[in-house]
């Protein structure tokens, strides 16, 4: 009889826990879906980042939620108009980065986002900000390389990141297209982890592409 309890006990457990990971999962699948089409609203990004950092609150153990709250909260950066707000807008977005590298360090993905919420600061004032933030901007995708080579996120970067770069500061397509080329080469290739782990920029990167072979 205690067999049949116990055995009854863990497949109880296995079960409660089975049907908690496929709502996590079901969760973040529907608000990955959501991201492209909040763009189109930008104060969408705002409660969908919040709804991201929900998620992570009640799967403590699990990067994911923290880390897709900030990348969305850093794109919100890059899209509000008011450039007053831009760095408040990032330390939210560090804040909740800081805690998906806690739970996952060392991660090539993350150091990406901790380098956007570096340019999102330097975009506020380009001529006095750059000394800092590029430079920080610069070492996280340098960290990110070397976190993961096969990653094409940090190529893809720092190809935009050039092409957007004034030629005299030595930016411009010339400079960017190897880091582009190198990016749409791992693109091809790459895999993510699982449905739920980055698979964004391929796209981006090809229009950029695109634009600088012109």
């Amino acid at each position: 009889m205690k067999k049949i309890i116990l055995s009854t006990a863990i497949l109880f457990v296995a079960f409660t826990s089975f049907a908690q990971n496929e709502k996590y999962i079901g969760a973040m699948k529907a608000n990955i879906a959501a991201i492209d089409t909040s763009f189109r609203n930008p104060s969408n990004l705002i409660t969908l980042s919040n709804t991201f950092e929900l998620i992570a609150k009640a799967e403590k153990n699990q990067w994911l939620p923290y880390y897709y709250a900030a990348f969305v909260q850093v794109n919100y950066a890059f899209v509000n108009a008011d450039k007053s707000k831009t760095d408040l807008i990032a330390d939210k977005a560090a804040s909740l980065i800081s805690k998906a590298d806690s739970l996952s360090p060392g991660n090539s993905e993350i150091s990406i986002i901790k380098s956007m919420i570096a340019t999102s600061r330097l975009l506020v004032d380009p001529m006095t900000r750059y000394q800092e933030f590029g430079a920080l901007g610069e070492t996280e995708i340098d960290n990110a390389i070397a976190q993961d080579t096969s990653n094409p996120r940090p190529y893809y970067l720092r190809g935009q990141n050039l092409k957007y770069t004034p030629e005299k500061y030595g930016g411009g397509c010339k400079n960017a297209l190897p880091y582009l080329e190198n990016s749409e080469s791992r693109y091809a290739v790459f895999k993510p982890a699982s449905e739920l782990h980055p698979n964004w920029g391929k796209e981006r990167n090809q229009m950029v592409l695109k634009e600088c072979k012109k």
